[in-house]
């Protein structure tokens, strides 16, 4: 019986070695793409993107004027953005939510300007939200009993927020946060947050010169009492109380 191989060429009955030899190599290259397929390129991370302001930029005049969001929103917001990507670019942490980065760098020396981009992205974008046109004013019933029993009024609490914003020396920021059962006010330095300390933020203010200069100098205080007054978001602090 003659052997398969022999009759590679349907046409002729003559052998050719050479022919051979290629289709078995052929073959067995195909057998061991078959076997050791090679990985398909992982997709690329999506990039941490710059939310949308929640209004336009001419939304919290007079109070913060157009210019400062201008340049607090499109340039210092937008930088940590822009840099927060490059920094974790091809990184483990590309593959993780913001909110994530922020915990897994906190407290890591070696990702310390992962932690400090990264932080200042989320703590503007939750700055945002604390504003609103036409803010201020009662806050809604369920907070208001939640302030109450924690501070005594609202006017106190107002104060107590009014106060951690203006006596944190240098940047930083003031926050209305839960602690448990209880609403607490607290303060942060430069690109520090309450979520790494196991509290709920409910609002914040942001204390950076950035925030307020073109439109106050050194005038924080008035800054500060401004937008407790007519600028900060209760509807949303109430929606983070949950």
């Amino acid at each position: 019986m003659n052997h398969p191989q022999m009759f590679l060429d349907a046409n002729a009955h003559a052998f050719d070695p050479a022919r051979r030899r290629w289709l078995i190599g052929a073959a067995g290259i195909l057998a061991l793409g078959a076997e050791f397929a090679l990985p398909r390129q992982a997709a690329a991370a999506t990039p941490i993107a710059l939310p949308a302001l929640p209004y336009p930029e001419s939304a919290l005049a007079p109070v913060i004027s157009a210019q400062t969001i201008g340049f607090h929103y499109g340039k210092h917001h937008k930088g940590y953005v822009d840099n927060l990507n490059k920094l974790i670019a091809g990184t483990p942490m590309a593959d993780l939510s913001l909110e994530a980065i922020v915990k897994a760098s906190a407290g890591q020396p070696d990702k310390a300007a992962v932690f400090n981009n990264a932080a200042q992205v989320w703590n503007h974008s939750f700055y945002w939200n604390s504003l609103r046109p036409g803010g201020g004013g009662e806050p809604p019933a369920a907070l208001r009993e939640r302030m109450i029993a924690s501070f005594g009024s609202v006017e106190t609490c107002k104060k107590e927020l009014a106060a951690a914003a203006m006596g944190q020396f240098g940047s930083g920021w003031a926050w209305l946060v839960a602690d448990g059962d209880r609403l607490k006010v607290t303060r942060t330095p430069n690109a520090e947050t309450p979520l790494t300390d196991s509290l709920k933020p409910l609002l914040t203010i942001d204390v950076w010169e950035h925030a307020y200069y073109l439109d106050y100098q050194n005038r924080r205080a008035d800054y500060v009492h401004a937008l407790l007054d007519k600028l900060v978001n209760w509807e949303f602090a109430l929606a983070n109380l949950g």
